[in-house]
């Protein structure tokens, strides 16, 4: 691998590989869905709002959404007979490339066919498909998802709001008990939803089930509000002010039993409840396990906005000229290595974050039951590694574009202000990044638990053998092109902090349940630790796919440029880490600064890619939008 980073000097327009390979590369199988899509969002009728009061933002969105739903886009993920295209692949394909326009839409989309259509799919049975799912996939039925609360946010087990049975009517009345219950925050709801999935505690007989959820009607056709429900704005927000945002309380309201979304519990016209699934604990993660498409979403949305930004800062350095030797022509921002360092490792993490989401996706769509622990654990590991990364992202990006970028015409006031949010959506990343945590150790503890007393002892001799082979200091110290840049080095050296901070952290753990704290109050004192082992766990997987992702590659200028930004991407994670990574003296310093200078002549020799890797996002110049960042400009 060493040759992939050893390249001549050369004009800085001239490229090592083909945009248009990567961009393949890139789109996969979903080329034509892609390309239709970003076609649509080029029509006049899409071009960004600038100056729109709220309502008029509001109602454009609207607006964008019906087109889009005319498209067919909207009801992709639905299965044909009920209207839709039975591929949920190209809905997440969907809401990739829509995010290369304005933010507002995307999120409108994703309340609208994803949050609402999919929870009446996937928690609903034939009945309510029949009856709601073409409705919602073609607009006729704008729709929200009313989970959250103010008072108990990520906590969705603790929902305050009831849905209590009265056998004598075979309803469910939903009410809202305190202020503290209102559904908060809540997309569409604030203008133009019509009806909200619901999540409230099931109570019949007397006995609470737990949280389920349940269709309720809000407004009528006329789009007034209905008798018991009360909808206010939530007003202005600092980004997605194109989107209604609202909280609703719920005045003993009545619906019929049948709009109980039933495919993982029922209540017969008695009030007697039954579930196939036992354990209650075990049906209400299944039950949110059906809607963690939501959270691989978040972070497409969030990768294409960092894409986004990206593009525009790249393209600008490469023309934007400042100071030289005196008495020459001044160069381009990109030829300064500080420019180098902030944009380019940012680079190398939105093509890693594409390759490892999209092995999400595919993990997703072809789940198994014993499959979904871990794949919620992904994608809420991703959703927030992604969504923090983009705020990152943007921010630099910004700021390499200096007064331009401060400019709302470049784009980057909307970037901002749009992505921010998306780091609490769909839980709070640190809430997120303790859940990612608890499933690591869990998976810990199966490990011991599947193994015999020899298997143990075995597990360690293994363990002390790997700590020997590489914290041997003839290792620690190496600092050659051919150990640097070698895959084995990076996955090993990637995998030995996972494994120490998880081993690290169970014993921290076992610690304080020893002097008597119970697992709620253990865990509270571990929580930083916790959430470091998350990093390093989703690290560890980015690093993996992107590696897959060059071993299914054929020789060729292609695999070479993706090589080195491989590289760059796996050696500033180490160097970002490089306070861990010393502390456990699995680097010396002088094998730190030698990953340093590396990771410098990378940035100085993808310079000359920069621009090439960028235009391979292919987004077209109507969505970058800004001035600076135009392919022409």
């Amino acid at each position: 691998m060493t040759e992939m980073i050893e390249k001549t000097e050369q004009l800085p327009d001239l490229e090592s590989f083909q945009p248009e390979e990567m961009t393949e590369l890139l789109n996969g199988n979903h080329a034509e869905l892609i390309n239709r899509i970003k076609a649509i969002l080029s029509y006049p009728g899409f071009i960004y709002l600038s100056a729109a009061n709220k309502e008029t933002y509001r109602e454009k969105v609207l607006e964008w959404c019906q087109v889009l739903a005319k498209e067919r886009l909207g009801a992709l993920g639905y299965p044909k007979e009920f209207g839709g295209g039975g591929d949920l692949g190209s809905y997440f394909v969907a809401m990739e490339t829509l995010s290369y326009h304005d933010l507002s839409l995307v999120i409108k989309f994703g309340v609208q066919f994803g949050l609402f259509g999919m929870s009446i799919m996937f928690l609903g049975t034939e009945k309510h498909h029949r009856k709601y799912l073409s409705k919602a996939g073609s607009l006729e039925l704008p729709g929200s998802f009313a989970m959250t609360e103010t008072g108990h946010g990520s906590n969705v087990r603790d929902v305050e709001t009831t849905a209590t049975f009265d056998p004598s009517k075979n309803e469910f009345v939903i009410n809202t008990p305190s202020d503290n219950a209102r559904k908060d925050y809540i997309g569409n709801a604030a203008r133009h939803g019509r009806m909200a999935t619901v999540f409230a505690q099931l109570i019949t007989n007397d006995r609470n089930y737990g949280v389920h959820a349940f269709l309720v009607p809000m407004r009528n056709e006329n789009g007034e509000t209905l008798l018991g429900i009360k909808i206010e704005d939530c007003g202005e927000k600092l980004g997605l002010n194109g989107v209604d945002n609202g909280r609703i309380w719920f005045n003993q309201v009545r619906i019929p039993a049948e709009n109980m979304l039933d495919k993982f519990a029922t209540v017969d016209k008695n009030g007697l409840y039954s579930s196939p699934i036992k354990s209650d604990s075990t049906r209400f993660f299944t039950m949110l396990g059906t809607l963690v498409g939501g959270r691989i979403g978040i972070p497409k949305a969030a990768l294409s906005a960092s894409k986004s930004a990206l593009t525009i800062a790249i393209r600008y350095a490469s023309i934007r000229r400042q100071f030289g030797l005196p008495g020459k022509p001044e160069i381009p921002l990109l030829d300064y290595r500080t420019h180098q360092r902030r944009l380019i490792p940012y680079l190398t993490n939105a093509y890693a974050l594409h390759f490892s989401l999209e092995y999400l996706t595919t993990r997703f769509l072809n789940r198994s039951e014993e499959d979904m622990r871990e794949i919620e654990a992904l994608a809420a590991g991703l959703k927030s590694w992604g969504t923090w990364n983009a705020t990152q992202t943007i921010q630099e990006c910004r700021e390499a574009c200096g007064g331009k970028g401060y400019l709302a015409e470049n784009r980057f006031a909307a970037l901002k202000a749009d992505t921010d949010i998306f780091t609490t959506f769909e839980g709070d990343n640190t809430v997120l990044m303790q859940l990612v945590a608890k499933s690591r150790l869990t998976d810990f503890k199966q490990e011991f638990h599947d193994i015999n007393f020899f298997g143990v002892m075995k597990y360690i001799a293994t363990q002390a053998a790997v700590a020997i082979t590489e914290k041997n200091p003839v290792i620690t110290r190496r600092t050659d092109d051919e150990h640097l840049l070698d895959p084995e080095f990076h996955l090993a050296a990637f995998k030995y902090r996972e494994r120490s901070i998880l081993i690290s952290a169970a014993n921290r753990l076992k610690h304080h349940l020893k002097e008597g704290r119970n697992s709620f109050e253990a865990f509270n004192q571990c929580q930083n630790h916790l959430v470091e082992l998350a990093f390093a766990y989703i690290e560890l997987v980015i690093l993996e796919q992107f590696q897959n992702k060059l071993n299914s590659l054929e020789v060729g200028n292609l695999k070479d440029t993706l090589t080195n930004v491989y590289n760059l991407f796996a050696l500033s994670q180490i160097e970002k880490n490089k306070g861990w990574y010393l502390e456990a003296d699995y680097l010396e310093s002088t094998k730190s600064k030698a990953i340093r200078r590396i990771v410098n002549r990378i940035c100085g020799v993808l310079r000359f890619d920069a621009k090439g890797l960028v235009d391979a996002f292919d987004i077209p110049d109507e969505l970058i939008g800004a001035p600076i960042g135009l392919a022409q400009a």
